[in-house]
């Protein structure tokens, strides 16, 4: 069983959320949103989940126990394990906390997460290629977003960063026919000059980025060969309308002023839990069906099997065993 005292409490820095934006904007053609809501809210999802996995690497390598990425999540493939131990999969499930009133709760008593489920989606749970070896291990960012304008206002003007991206839709990011989009015309009708950078895949399906300035008004064309366009990203909000236009599609996207959002997460601090084996998961979750509320959501958006989180087994009895594990023992 788990007490408080197992839990391992670990400071956030910025360069984790930069490392969740990475990923975030490089996986965009390769994931579907199980809990719904605007692409916003799943890739600040995805930020968060990539950061804590990034923190967790590095506690790893300061308490010299030994890891392995090589099996590590593809952008293809985001519903697999995320490090290796002792040659076992280790899925990191981790939850974003948002609210300001339980971060404070949080904070004062991280005892608190004993009382949350450790939730895994019904989809993802019966997935195929997982072993009854793999590893589940639950983790708690406490962080605050800012998603509307005025707050993302607020952030600027307090120095925070700002992250600002529009998301492209499906039928440019997964286009059903994998041709050329040509010579991109993109134009703002915004007084300011704007720098921007736009992410896709090539011919090959590999991602590629490329900056574009954009002066008040002008067309700006750019051929970098892309097949598919996945996202938009301008260093400052613009105060007008901003189009894309594809020959070859006959199309031109348009941007509204109001359609971009920011999705760098304001990380506090991460609390690693505990760990639970695929096989004791399966014989002791309960199902908690989609709409309930639970300790880190109001309502859940898809079903969950769970057990409690004062169940789960403490990290530092896993470290011991992949100690063993590595020195060839069972």
């Amino acid at each position: 069983m788990l007490n408080s005292a197992d839990i391992i409490r670990l400071p956030y820095t910025p360069d984790l959320t930069e490392g969740g934006i990475a990923y975030a904007c490089r996986s965009l053609p390769h994931t579907y949103d199980r809990m719904g809501g605007s692409p916003f809210d799943r890739m600040r999802r995805i930020v968060a989940g990539v950061a804590v996995e990034l923190a967790f690497r590095r506690y790893l390598a300061q308490q010299n126990i030994p890891f392995d990425v090589k099996g590590a999540t593809p952008f293809t493939d985001p519903d697999r394990y995320d490090v290796s131990l002792g040659g076992h999969r280790c899925d990191i499930k981790s939850f974003l906390i948002s609210h300001r009133t339980q971060i404070t709760s949080l904070h004062a008593d991280p005892a608190l997460i004993l009382q949350a489920p450790a939730l895994v989606p019904l989809d993802q749970y019966s997935a195929d290629g997982h072993s009854e070896n793999d590893i589940y291990l639950f983790a708690f960012l406490t962080g605050l977003i800012a998603a509307s304008p005025d707050d993302m206002q607020k952030a600027s003007g307090a120095g925070q960063p700002v992250y600002l991206i529009h998301a492209m839709p499906k039928t440019w990011t997964r286009p059903r026919t994998w041709a050329p989009l040509g010579t991109l015309a993109l134009k703002s009708e915004s007084d300011e000059r704007l720098m921007l950078e736009i992410g896709g895949q090539d011919s090959g399906r590999d991602f590629v980025t490329r900056p574009v300035e954009l002066l008040p008004h002008t067309r700006c064309e750019v051929n970098a060969g892309f097949y598919s366009l996945a996202y938009v990203h301008v260093q400052s909000r613009p105060g007008a309308r901003l189009g894309i236009h594809s020959p070859p599609r006959k199309e031109t996207y348009i941007i509204e002023s109001i359609e971009w959002s920011n999705i760098w997460v304001y990380g506090m601090d991460i609390y690693f839990a505990g760990w639970i084996t695929r096989d004791e998961f399966r014989r002791r979750a309960s199902l908690i069906r989609e709409g309930s509320r639970v300790f880190q959501y109001n309502q859940t958006r898809t079903k969950n099997l769970a057990v409690p989180i004062s169940g789960l087994r403490p990290l530092s009895e896993l470290f011991e065993r992949v100690r063993q594990w590595e020195m060839g023992g069972l």
